[in-house]
């Protein structure tokens, strides 16, 4: 295959107090037309530095210290200002990480992506601007939302607004940076089936950096591994996930949770990445349970070891060969949860759109995004909320938190009801419920030092600041004392989100808010949070409501799970039933989009039938798009609340018949997650 971009020997330094420091050296790895190449590896691997080079971008900063980055043989890095925007958005476009600092917050979606167009390529012929910009949108399954604002949609779908942005011109090669982290399973297959159909319909490969294997394993031709700046292995997709020969890829693998069984348990990474640890050998040597004095002193560097492998290990034989590290011990869920209600939330409605004078001239109606909310949170309990982007998950939270009134409903903390907004709530109450919001760019103040961000909330609260207090906070979320002095730009997307999980953490509170928080975090450090967040419920009987898209992480961690859809629970079950047997169609539909560590083939959920939607909230939301759907009486009758064992299911359909079409798909499901999970178990059973 013919190669399109070609990068050759890369090294790139950052600026700091002792001078110029190496964050990326001799990194090596083409793209052939038509390819898709992942790239991964834990938070400050550099894997980003790289694939923001491939467009001409670089940190203040930074600088290029050698190497070249060729695009049909053109040295990028040689390359002018209106050079390279010659070829930004046109032949080179990027899906950035963080959409709300992507998009501008000034201008309608519409008019953004009409902007792209305009700047960088000619419309095909015959087709308006408008007719375009609504095919970008159904492109990456968003209905027309060019007159929306950014912040009137859903991080989600902000996300998919920067894919439609960028697929626009039809580039020859798309660099995308953790693009479906805020996505929930539906949207990613979806992202993941538009992008495959993009390669094969006009060639255009890509650089997919991502910490999510499983998502790599759906979309990628080969990956790269990177630890502290340097490539350790080079393989086929498929070659990696069943035989990697480097023991950090060994130890990223063993670290994914899987849908059926949340942790594996085998034991993955231990300690973390410290660049300030390194030796003049391996850089992998300080966490590698195969090291020799050997390795201390003797750099390596990639070498061949199939015709589709490379590794930059000179034990790798041994190591392919080995048995699998001891499992970690595993804390047991549940066994501090008490009985003792912490939380509850009785018949809570939602809306955005205010009554009003205003409201009322521009004639809209106050439309509920949620509605008849029933939640309850023990002492100690971790429930879940899943489902799909913009279904309301953020918003329950935001009106639990006090950020958001509610239309109806109320809120209790410890039988207490809460006043409706954090301005009327005392400071006790708002000590006890601490909320860590999906988005750090945004939740981190830019001009102050992690110092000051995590002494803030102890000054707030009048909580006395202990030496080791702001130490031990850090070493609990994978970081250490050496960032107290940095600010939140020097820091990569995982380590901010880690930043703000530990001041969250710092003033104990009773209900901890999680939105998202793990889904900017590299599966490593996702581990050891959720370690943390089980120790927590055990020592102290923290109790928190875990919002997620991610199911085997919820079934890691949570005691129960709701399924929320367009603003209405669909479901809420014990963790266990509920992935043992979903009963609600819209569960199933969640658990078979769940990725898995091996291409599988994803069919999605029909489209809606037309006549057949409920409107005005009159039916069951899911109508016309379910599987299982019931004639006309699914979309004109709000199904009922039927009881279940530990909860409850809104559906039509008899719990007996539900029970039954269950156990009739639950082979194929097995077959389905199991062969997930075989191409991550099969390395560990050689030897």
């Amino acid at each position: 295959m013919t190669k399109l971009i070609e990068i050759q020997n890369l090294g790139i330094a950052y600026a700091g107090q002792n001078g110029w420091t190496d964050v990326v050296e001799g990194v090596c790895f083409d793209i052939a037309r038509g390819e898709t190449f992942g790239l991964v590896g834990e938070s400050g691997c550099g894997k980003s530095t790289v694939a923001y080079r491939l467009l001409g971008y670089g940190a203040a900063n930074s600088r290029v210290q050698a190497g070249q980055v060729l695009f049909e043989g053109t040295d990028l890095l040689q390359l002018d200002a209106r050079a390279l925007a010659r070829l930004r958005g046109n032949r080179i476009a990027l899906v950035p990480q963080n959409p709300t600092t992507a998009l501008s917050p000034g201008m309608r979606v519409g008019q953004q992506i009409r902007e792209m167009i305009v700047t960088h390529c000619a419309l095909p012929a015959g087709i308006s601007m408008e007719t375009r910009i609504t095919e970008l949108f159904a492109l990456v399954g968003l209905p027309d939302v060019g007159r929306r604002y950014p912040h009137e949609l859903s991080g989600g779908q902000q996300q998919r607004v920067t894919i439609a942005m960028a697929v626009a011109c039809n580039p020859d090669l798309l660099v995308l940076d953790e693009p479906t982290t805020g996505l929930d399973v539906t949207t990613q297959r979806q992202i993941i089936q538009l992008l495959s159909d993009l390669r094969s319909r006009i060639g255009m490969a890509m650089l997919y950096v991502t910490h999510d294997l499983a998502l790599l394993a759906q979309i990628a031709d080969r990956i790269g591994v990177m630890y502290a700046g340097k490539l350790v292995e080079v393989a086929s997709c498929e070659q990696l996930l069943t035989h990697p020969a480097h023991p950090y890829s060994r130890g990223l693998i063993a670290s994914i949770p899987t849908v059926q069984h949340g942790h594996g348990g085998a034991r993955g990474l231990r300690g973390m990445l410290r660049r300030d640890q390194m030796t003049a050998g391996c850089k992998f040597e300080p966490r590698c349970d195969f090291a020799t004095a050997a390795c201390r002193l003797t750099p390596q560097n990639l070498i061949p070891v199939t015709d589709a492998q490379s590794v930059a290990c000179m034990r790798w034989s041994e190591v392919a060969d080995s048995q699998p590290p001891a499992p970690s011990p595993v804390i047991a869920l549940g066994t501090k949860r008490d009985t003792e209600t912490l939380m509850s939330v009785d018949d809570l409605s939602l809306t955005y759109a205010q009554s009003g004078w205003f409201t009322e001239l521009l004639g809209k109606k106050s439309i509920p995004v949620a509605r008849d909310i029933d939640l309850e949170l023990r002492c100690g309990e971790i429930v879940a909320l899943v489902g799909e982007s913009g279904s309301g998950k953020s918003t329950i939270a935001r009106a639990i938190s006090g950020r958001l009134a509610p239309v109806s409903g109320t809120i209790k903390v410890d039988g207490e009801v809460l006043a409706p907004t954090l301005a009327s709530r005392s400071v006790q109450q708002l000590r006890q419920i601490q909320y860590i919001f999906q988005n750090p760019d945004a939740s981190l103040n830019p001009r102050r030092t992690i110092r000051a961000i995590l002494e803030r909330p102890l000054h707030h609260f009048g909580i006395e600041l202990q030496p080791d207090t702001l130490e031990t906070a850090l070493e609990s979320v994978g970081l250490h004392a050496g960032y107290l002095n940095r600010y939140p730009e020097q820091l990569s997307g995982g380590e901010r989100q880690r930043i703000a999980i530990a001041r969250a953490l710092l003033v104990n509170p009773k209900l901890l808010i999680c939105d998202e928080i793990l889904s900017a975090l590299d599966v490593s450090v996702q581990t050891r949070i959720v370690e943390l967040l089980l120790a927590l419920k055990q020592q102290h009987a923290v109790a928190m409501l875990f919002i997620s898209h991610d199911l085997a992480v919820v079934r890691q961690l949570a005691d129960k799970v709701a399924v929320l859809y367009r603003g209405e629970l669909m479901q809420l079950v014990d963790t266990d039933q509920l992935f043992g047997s979903p009963l609600h169609p819209y569960t199933e539909m969640l658990l078979r989009a769940a990725p898995g560590l091996c291409k599988d083939d994803y069919v999605a959920p029909p489209p809606a039938m037309p006549g057949s939607q409920s409107t005005a909230g009159t039916g069951c939301p899911l109508a016309g798009r379910c599987p299982r759907q019931v004639g006309e009486l699914c979309a004109h009758s709000r199904p009922p609340s039927q009881k279940i064992q530990n909860g409850f299911i809104r559906c039509h359909i008899p719990i007996a018949d539900l029970t039954h079409h269950t156990e009739d798909s639950a082979v194929a499901r097995q077959t389905h997650v199991s062969g997930s999970a075989s191409a991550s178990l099969s390395f560990q059973l050689r030897g």
